[in-house]
């Protein structure tokens, strides 16, 4: 019977009863389309000042209403709090998880401190916004890739059952064939020999047409278990024992210097110098004129005054002639070698 117009089955048996989750008063479709076609209005049902909108009314899916209740709570908890046990570094912190989920799962179930409850799920949600949704992505990858597994698996069984009575077939075929080919060889031995021509002509093509099915046959499946292959694999509270994310390294951007710096490490380059010759060429209209940019006298003129600033003139000039005085000494040892090998051969 339908608590706002006491309608009832027996009256009507195609009577629809349909449920809001915000409340979860039951009424019949009628009175749904009467009260709420125009926009969202309390509900009818005595006690119950919930505003209710019609977009959100749908069937009942469970006998008991407080089954129903039950799992949709559930499922928005868990849709909040989807982390896996591979995020956690321990199982004691997987399970602490856990018991935070399902503490408010029970909170919201049993009325305890209802607003209280819904203020920290919606704190962890919005603090967990980018996890969230990657682990539910990841999930609906996961569910995605099972449900193209099992049905890979049932296309896969079907195909067999077809393989198996195509072999059955087959062999029931050449049973028949090597029955007619033993008849007609039998015929033969009393028959002429164009009979017996047109007999074997026969039993070639019976066999040629049963090899060319079976042919196709072992082709479609093929071509089907390669397309159907599976595809390759809050505030009020804070959760611990988190691995740490690490995010993937960033690519850089192409330097076709190699990280060579052309910064100048003796001076800093000034965007104005006084100097009459530079005023000058400042207002000089045969200068200006060609598009030449003063900056770029001043940067050459700084560049070669502290070109030679690095360079240590002593240490170079050592490190030559000590490099010279080794290349002598390896010369004068090999012709002392090469000497003396003369004076042997001459004795």
């Amino acid at each position: 019977i339908c608590p706002v117009c006491k309608s009832s089955r027996y009256l009507n048996p195609n009577m629809r009863f349909l449920v809001n989750p915000e409340c979860y008063h039951k009424m019949c479709e009628s009175c749904v389309d009467r009260i709420f076609s125009s926009g969202p209005a309390p509900c009818p049902v005595a006690g119950c000042a919930r505003t209710l909108r019609k977009q959100r009314f749908r069937k009942q899916t469970f006998e008991d209403i407080k089954i129903e209740q039950e799992v949709d709570i559930r499922r928005r908890v868990a849709q909040v709090f989807n982390k896996q046990e591979e995020d956690f570094e321990t199982l004691r912190a997987y399970n602490n998880y856990l018991e935070e989920m399902e503490v408010t799962t029970f909170n919201l179930l049993e009325g305890i401190d209802v607003a209280a409850t819904e203020r920290k799920l919606a704190a962890y949600a919005a603090q967990n916004a980018p996890s969230i949704s990657q682990n539910n992505a990841k999930a609906n990858r996961d569910r995605n890739a099972q449900n193209a597994t099992s049905a890979a698996q049932k296309e896969q069984a079907l195909l067999n059952r077809s393989a198996n009575r195509s072999s059955i077939a087959s062999l029931a075929e050449r049973e028949e064939s090597r029955r007619e080919t033993l008849d007609a060889f039998t015929r033969a031995q009393m028959s002429s020999p164009q009979d017996d021509a047109a007999a074997q002509k026969v039993v070639l093509k019976k066999s040629t047409a049963r090899r060319t099915a079976a042919e196709r046959a072992r082709d479609k499946q093929q071509q089907q278990q390669h397309i159907h292959d599976p595809p390759s694999e809050a505030e009020t509270f804070r959760i611990e024992g988190l691995k740490a994310v690490i995010d993937a390294p960033v690519a850089k951007a192409y330097d076709a210097f190699g990280g060579m710096s052309f910064t100048p490490s003796y001076y800093t380059l000034q965007s104005h110098y006084e100097h009459p010759w530079l005023e000058k060429a400042r207002t000089e209209p045969s200068i200006v004129a060609g598009g030449y940019d003063l900056r770029e006298y001043h940067q050459r003129t700084m560049l070669e005054a502290f070109a030679g600033l690095g360079c240590f003139i002593e240490e170079e000039v050592g490190e030559k002639e000590l490099s010279s005085g080794d290349g002598m000494i390896a010369t004068e040892g090999a012709a002392l070698a090469a000497g003396g090998e003369g004076a042997e051969d001459v004795l």
